[in-house]
């Protein structure tokens, strides 16, 4: 999803003019649109599907956390030496 800056920064007065214009852009092109007011960023604007793709990894990668702290902090087994203990353990 890469950002077009001669197509997806739009003031918010023109959104206010052309709002089925920016919906539609929105909808085809999957891009964002930024939302600016007096120049600066405001707001941005995303298609509801896009918003829940971006949703739903944010929030797999949050669950990723733990197991990158564990590595950092050295918690954990090559999984050959796991495998071998699980295996001892469970009498396989």
């Amino acid at each position: 999803m890469t950002l077009s800056i001669t197509e997806d920064i739009r003031s918010i007065t023109d959104l206010k003019r052309n709002t089925n214009s920016v919906l539609d852009q929105i909808h085809k092109t999957k891009r964002p649109v930024v939302l600016t007011v007096n120049g600066k960023a405001e707001a941005v604007i995303l298609d509801a599907k896009e918003y829940e793709k971006i949703t739903h990894a944010f929030n797999l990668l949050k669950l990723l956390v733990p197991a990158e702290e564990d590595i950092s902090a050295g918690r954990y087994k090559e999984a050959k030496a796991f495998f071998k203990e699980f295996k001892r353990d469970k009498k396989i």
